[in-house]
């Protein structure tokens, strides 16, 4: 297995491979991986890196490794989906209209209350950040920017803009998910680019200090896509379709 570009040593791209393939559904849950010295055979890698790499698979939920029971594979309930890899492989092999339904449920839940926690907070130089993604949407709009990297942006800089390790610790996991979830509603209506005005409300009632409003403008924003994907959702379903495609 050669050094591929972007910096991965051969233990990440192991993990990489190992962590696609079982997504992808080539092992299933329940199932046994070859062993270490079969790991190494067919990548060409050494014994310490694989053994790495089975580790970092453990870590994300995927694998199991135990004396005399070799290395088997999780069933999905056990992934952890916040880990990024996790999520990216997934939303890269068979995003669902139920997974980002129920993404698009978690953002409820938590970007409404870091909107009001960043409105609370008033850190001046992090809601700068959040202005200037929002001069990067309006610009999008022009065809000057990437649409989809402006609207994450955005989004991420109010998770910093609270101030809280644990909602900044989160951005990982919300932007990996919104590559697929923006292109995707932004699809269902029909447009390129996100709601410039819905984000400049957001981002006002951020900057004035309106804790209440900067919760109602967000948690109406999740709930606009929330109720296409519901839609979608239906429509497909009934149609016997789930995949998104």
């Amino acid at each position: 297995m050669n050094r591929r570009p972007g910096g991965q040593n051969l233990t990440q791209q192991l993990v990489h491979i190992l962590g696609a393939a079982i997504v992808n559904g080539r092992y299933r849950g329940g199932e046994g991986l070859p062993s270490e010295a079969g790991l190494c055979d067919e990548y060409g890698i050494s014994r310490s890196a694989t053994r790495e790499a089975i580790k970092m698979l453990t870590a994300k939920g995927l694998v199991t490794s135990r004396p005399r029971q070799g290395i088997r594979v999780q069933p999905r309930a056990r992934w952890n989906l916040f880990d990024p890899d996790v999520l990216g492989w997934i939303l890269r092999a068979s995003p669902t209209l139920e997974m980002l339904r129920e993404f698009l449920q978690l953002r409820l839940a938590i970007e409404k209350e870091a909107a009001a926690l960043a409105a609370a907070v008033q850190d001046k130089e992090s809601i700068s950040a959040v202005g200037a993604a929002l001069a990067r949407m309006q610009r999008a709009e022009e065809g000057l920017e990437d649409p989809v990297d402006a609207d994450i942006a955005f989004h991420i800089n109010i998770l910093n803009a609270t101030n809280n390790a644990f909602y900044i610790q989160l951005g990982s996991f919300i932007e990996t998910a919104l590559r697929v979830s923006i292109r995707y509603t932004n699809r269902i209506k029909g447009v390129a680019t996100a709601n410039y005005h819905n984000h400049k409300i957001l981002y006002d009632a951020i900057d004035s200090g309106e804790i209440s409003a900067a919760r109602n403008a967000s948690a109406a924003m999740q709930e606009e896509a929330l109720a296409l994907i519901e839609g979608e959702l239906a429509r497909r379903v009934s149609r016997g379709k789930d995949i998104l495609v």
